[in-house]
């Protein structure tokens, strides 16, 4: 004998959550069909199958689960003596395999094999229009390159696929792309080209990892450093919790309050009694009532500065009457500027002398018409 048909199929992995490739049976070439027993169909048990180089386009051709191809393969020694006894038994790991009969479908039942296939298309379509309409329902923010914990993220991801029933690993993949943003996009389209959409989860959840997972520590003092500025005291106290928490989110409350608290201002944490808060919530409620004291410094901070620039501003605006004279830049106002007093000065002595010269001229000119 020497070669036999195998038949490779993706099946669910013990778990379910997962696609295996397995052996699920084997044919001579007398046309007699043997199963392979279920714990004995994935493809790791096959050793001497794996090494060929048919298993590879064989793994590129079968993504889905159900998928099915069924390969002649010319067996080498070491396969003939894994598959087929001495006396032409067919055989596998000790143990001899159960012939089954191999039965041509009816009319009947093509016609219902038809029926199934265009049910399970028609429900994949069904699946891939609401796959939109289940992402808004994911309680998931986007993921992008600066999120500080991809692992964290990921662990999420998962859970809400979980949530929901999502356990393909087609869509899974499909509806990772909704929750990228930015560059992540970009890599998200680099590994549809490199693995495909059609790969196992798992490829892609390790590449994921491997890509985004911070193995620096900015993100950690960013989050442990970041204080209050401006703006809401609540505002501030939420978003430190986040950044804190998608550092660890296993971080203890005490330790959580505690580094919420001392990015406080420090006329505000004296008013909070340590004591009597055992929760980031009792934390908040207390952060609420002195927002009105925050609002009433930065009021009074806002409009000292206004007066300030106003002040100063005018302090420094230079004197154009000094500039036209050439008397250099000088910073004083311009009415009080002692050449400009002095030039007014001069141009009402000029008009005096203009008016009285128009005078005397009148008068003379009527003197002489007398005459």
């Amino acid at each position: 004998m020497n070669r036999l048909q195998f038949e490779f199929t993706v099946i669910a992995s013990s778990d379910g959550k997962s696609n295996v490739l397995a052996i699920t049976s084997l044919t001579t070439e007398d046309g007699k069909c043997f199963a392979i027993p279920d714990e004995l169909k994935p493809i790791n048990n096959h050793k001497e199958i794996t090494k060929t180089s048919t298993y590879i386009k064989i793994k590129n051709s079968l993504k889905k689960r159900h998928q099915t191809r069924k390969i002649w393969i010319t067996l080498n020694e070491e396969q003939k003596q894994t598959y087929v006894d001495e006396d032409g038994n067919i055989q596998f790991l000790d143990q001899y395999l159960e012939e089954i009969s191999i039965e041509q479908p009816t009319g009947k039942d093509n016609n219902l094999q038809q029926i199934l296939d265009r049910l399970v298309e028609s429900t994949e379509k069904k699946e891939h229009h609401n796959l939109k309409n289940i992402s808004e329902k994911f309680i998931i923010e986007k993921f992008t390159s600066r999120n500080s914990n991809a692992t964290q993220w990921m662990e999420t991801f998962e859970k809400e696929c979980v949530r929901f029933n999502i356990i393909k690993d087609e869509t899974k993949i499909e509806i990772l792309r909704l929750f990228l943003e930015k560059t992540c996009l970009d890599w998200y389209s680099s590994m549809v080209t490199k693995l495909t959409v059609n790969s196992y989860w798992t490829e892609w959840k390790e590449k994921f990892l491997e890509t985004f997972k911070n193995r620096g520590w900015d993100t950690v003092t960013y989050a442990f450093a970041f204080r209050y500025k401006e703006g809401l005291l609540i505002d501030y106290a939420m978003k430190k919790e986040r950044l804190i928490l998608d550092i660890n989110k296993s971080i203890d409350s005490r330790t959580l309050i505690d580094l919420i608290a001392t990015g406080l201002p420090g006329f505000i944490l004296n008013k909070i009694n340590r004591e009597e808060i055992k929760d980031s919530t009792d934390l908040f409620n207390e952060i609420r009532k002195y927002e009105s004291m925050i609002y009433r410094k930065n009021t009074t901070v806002i409009k000292n500065s206004k007066l300030n620039f106003k002040m100063k501003t005018m302090e420094r605006k230079s004197c154009k009457t000094c500039e036209e004279l050439n008397k250099g830049i000088r910073y004083h106002p311009e009415e009080a500027c002692w050449f400009n007093i002095k030039k007014n000065e001069q141009e009402k002595i000029l008009r005096t002398k203009n008016v009285n010269s128009n005078s005397i001229i009148e008068v003379d000119l009527n003197t002489e018409q007398k005459n």
